[in-house]
Order: structure tokens, then sequence, then C-alpha cells
């Protein structure tokens, strides 16, 4: 896998050079309505005293942290407000990378790109663990191929690209195996608030010095283009409580804090969104997938059932998930999504696409034109 041209942006080019139109499933930014409480939010920080425009706390606005903790069931002090979630994997693998023995890292096969990418630029050597049956790694599989060369395990419930959602005795599987070898989990739950099959547990629920859970209020509130995330470290006056002081100095020499008027916003929307907003938007959800697995089943091809996330990966008899391909898909479909050698060797075959676009419908018609 190669990092150097961001693969994304690769595929997000050519499909708008195409000389016809196309529908975007490459990439995961919402096309809903974020809840109105988040533009009240924004509005009553820009009218507020100008005091307030400077710079917050380095770690984060003080509310929001604790709105977190609570949320969390932690406590404010584990809490790092970060921008997005990939600054706080990059946060949590770099802290594990350099706090804990070993040299490499340790990430499920297909793997979201970045993940392996910023083992690259932190200089770890990557080994990869395949996904077991529906996407789910076998902690046993998982077991054997640790060992004392690995700092770090990151994995990410629910999964993308193939929707997968780690259960509560997957999970401590996890956080056992992560401390047995003296490494750190690094568990990205960025899309907590996209499980369907009821089943999602995180990594807090279990009490170790050995695990970093990761998320960001960019899927849940639709506001990608805000950064606002966090990461929750090990109890600061525990074994590992160095890996949050770690954090907070690279945090503060990168982007010295985060906006504060989106933390602001945030905020106000988390106080104010109840949790008819959330379910919504999984019944949105929830009939995307079937209406585009309905038509990947008139193409006669395979594809993930996804107990999370809105991601669906597609396997085509003869067309294997290549950038070539996916170009093609572009050009005679108009369809665009993103190919499974993307996200490593063992669903290279395979197509992901994202079903955060309105025009699900016309691209599953698309599909099942291309391929019937």
């Amino acid at each position: 896998m190669e990092y150097e041209t961001p693969q994304f942006f690769r595929v997000m080019r050519y499909a708008s050079q195409a000389d016809r139109d196309v529908v975007d499933m490459v990439s995961g930014s919402p096309d809903w309505e974020p809840p109105e409480s988040l533009r009240e939010g924004l509005v009553e920080y820009a009218q507020g005293d100008t005091e307030r425009f400077q710079y917050p706390p380095s770690v984060g606005l003080t509310g929001l942290r604790e709105e977190i903790a609570d949320r969390r069931a932690v406590d404010r002090e584990q809490v790092v407000v970060t921008n997005g979630a990939g600054e706080a994997n990059h946060l949590a693998m770099s802290a594990g990378f350099e706090q804990f023995p070993g040299s490499e890292m340790l990430l499920v096969d297909p793997t979201y790109p970045y993940y392996a990418g910023r083992a690259s630029l932190l200089g770890a050597d990557t080994r990869y663990v395949p996904a077991g049956r529906g996407g789910v790694p076998d902690t046993a599989t998982v077991r054997d191929c640790t060992r004392e060369e690995t700092s770090v395990i990151v994995v990410n419930t629910p999964n993308n690209p193939l929707g997968a959602t780690y259960d509560r005795e997957t999970m401590a599987a996890l956080v056992d195996i992560a401390a047995d070898y003296d490494a750190l989990l690094v568990s990205d739950e960025v899309y907590d608030h996209f499980d369907y099959s009821g089943r999602f547990s995180s990594a807090l629920s279990f009490d170790s010095p050995h695990r970093v859970v990761t998320n960001s209020f960019s899927k849940s509130l639709a506001i990608t283009g805000w950064r606002v995330g966090y990461a929750v470290f090990p109890d600061r006056e525990g074994p590992r409580g160095d890996l949050f002081d770690h954090a907070r100095t690279r945090h503060m020499l990168t982007n010295v804090t985060s906006s504060r008027p989106a933390q602001a916003a945030v905020l106000h929307a988390l106080r104010e969104t109840g949790p008819d907003y959330y379910e919504n938007v999984r019944d949105r959800l929830r009939g995307r997938i079937d209406t585009f697995t309905d038509a990947l089943d008139t193409a006669g091809a395979t594809y993930t059932d996804p107990d999370g996330g809105f991601y669906v990966m597609a396997r085509f008899p003869g067309f294997p998930g290549t950038f070539e391909n996916v170009e093609r898909l572009v050009d005679e479909a108009g369809v665009a999504g993103m190919p499974g050698e993307a996200f490593g060797d063992s669903r290279a075959d395979w197509i992901r696409f994202a079903l955060v676009s309105p025009r699900v419908e016309t691209a599953a018609d698309r599909l099942a034109e291309f391929f019937g």
C-alpha cells in the first residue's frame, strides 16, 4: 500500500474530471442536516463577548470535556479534545509507539488506509491480522499475530470498510491481549452512533491502562469539516498516566488548541439534541443499505451486510477492485467507489461504497444495469 498520494483524493479527483454525471460514493461525509441545536450553538457563540473568541484551554473547553466524560463514564482529566478523530488517532498511535516497547503496529486487514499511513509516518513496522467471518477479527488469531515486537494494536468498531461491530466478548479479549503483550490497544469508535446490531461495546467498558479510545462528532453530528474529536486516555493516576501528558504536549505543539467556536457549538448540540435525531439517521441509513444491497443482488455481487457504519463492500464477478476498474466504473457506470486494494490485501477484489448520498438509489440502478 502506497501513501504518498492520498488514495481517496486520487479517486475523487478522477471522478470530478469525468465527462459525465457521477454519483460520489467515495467520501464519508454525511449528506443529512446536523441537529438544529448545532446552528443555535454557533450563533450563540458568535453573539457572545469577544473574550470568548480567544484561546480555549489546549486540551479543550472544560464544559465539553466534562460532557464527554459524563457520556463515556470516565474522568474529565482523561479527555483531550482534538482536531477530529484523525488527530486523536495520531496522538494515540504515537503515544503507544513511543511509550510501549516494540517497533511494530498490528492492524486488521482490511484497514482504513490512514491507520497504515500513520504507522508508516511514525516509522513503525506494520503487520496485519485478517478480519474473520463477518469482518470481526478472530481474537485467537489476533493473539497468535501479536508478539513482543507489537507496541500498538489498532481496531475500528463499527468498522470502516466492512461495517463489522465488535461485541463485548471480542473487545474484552482485545484489551486482554494488549495487556498481556504490554502493548496499547487504540480503539477508533467514530461510528458508535451507527450500530444497527445492538452489540457494540466500547473499549472504555474495561478499566485498563492498555487502551485508548478515539472518537469525533464528524459523523454523528454530520460536521466532518468542523474537526472536533477526542481521545480518552488511561487514568492519569494509574500506571500509564503518562500517555495523557504525551498526547497533550504533542497536541499543544502542533495545534496549540482546537477551534473554540466549533467546540462551543458541539457542546450546545450535545446538551440539546435528543436520541430521536440519531435514531432517525440510523433509519435513513438502514433504508439505503436495503436499497443498495437489493441492487447488488440484481448485479450478482457478493457483498457485506453492515452491522454498523455506512459502508458496503461488494465483489463483482470478473471485476476486481483495482484503481483501474474503479475508474472504469466512473467512466461507464457513473458511480465512484473506493478500490478494495486501498484497504489491504484481504479484500483487494472488492469495491467499497459510502452510502452517504441522497442518490444511493440512482447509483444502485446504474450498478445493476452495468453488471446485469
